[in-house]
């Protein structure tokens, strides 16, 4: 994580300019990712920087991130999904929960700054990491995490789940602290995994998720980004999209086992 060595803070180069490259070529609505307040309020110093207090920072921060979702908004984007894989690694550091409270509320400092409408288009992801097919918090349990994730002010939640052992057992968290208004989107693709997933497993996956999620608030993703930060080697293009294609294929086989559209 870098650190920051004096202010005012300011973003180089906000997401939607990687939109304004996608759309040239997608011909399916699109998802842009941005990065949360959260892992981007690590970087501030614990010593306080001479001429630029913390509380700007923040302030600072909030604004620029308010920026880049809503330009990405205004360009087009379908939703906006922000990555919070530090939420589940925060209850590593801190079991107490103390650090994953003020990450929630933060995160919700700048949710409150979009309309009902656009938190609609706004999502929040979390997994237990995938850089170089490897995880930096698989060992801390879900359910530490699921109750404080659901109190986020978005409409729309990507949730890791194909690489967890006990699928059930998280499913069931998921439907007692899932808000009416919010969706989620539950991962069928084990990304880090070598072995490409077949489309009935896809599918099976997903009628059991049905057994506990509302199909109105149910949608299907993949667990994590086959190359996370600028890591495109230990996925191959040929593997991510195979793995893409069976969760496109089974979540249609699910449809239609389950009758939606």
């Amino acid at each position: 994580m870098p650190r920051l060595t004096s202010g005012p803070f300011r973003y180089r180069r906000y997401a939607d300019t990687f939109l304004d490259l996608a759309q040239r070529f997608a011909h399916v609505p699109l998802k842009q990712a941005v990065i949360s307040p959260s892992a981007l309020s690590l970087m501030y110093p614990a010593t306080p920087l001479p001429g630029y207090p913390r509380e700007q920072f923040i302030q600072d921060l909030l604004r620029e991130h308010t920026a880049e979702v809503r330009r990405c908004l205004q360009k087009g984007a379908h939703c906006v999904q922000i990555d919070f894989t530090e939420g589940r690694l925060s209850m590593k550091i801190d079991p107490s929960g103390s650090l994953l409270h003020s990450f929630v509320d933060l995160n919700n400092l700048a949710l409150s700054r979009f309309s009902p409408e656009e938190r609609a288009r706004i999502g929040i992801h979390t997994c237990p990491g995938g850089d170089r097919d490897s995880t930096h918090s698989a060992d801390v349990d879900y359910g530490e995490l699921l109750p404080g994730l659901f109190e986020l002010r978005a409409g729309n939640f990507y949730v890791a789940l194909a690489g967890e052992r006990d699928r059930g057992r998280i499913l069931k968290i998921i439907q007692q602290y899932l808000k009416p208004d919010q969706r989620v989107f539950l991962g069928v693709i084990a990304t880090i995994d070598p072995r490409i997933e077949t489309a009935e497993e896809v599918r099976d996956r997903i009628v059991e998720a049905a057994q506990y999620i509302p199909l109105a608030q149910l949608g299907t993703t993949d667990d994590c980004g086959f190359a996370p930060f600028a890591d495109d080697i230990s996925t191959s293009r040929e593997t991510a999209f195979a793995k893409i294609r069976a969760r496109v294929a089974g979540t249609a086989l699910a449809a239609k086992a389950l009758g939606a559209t």
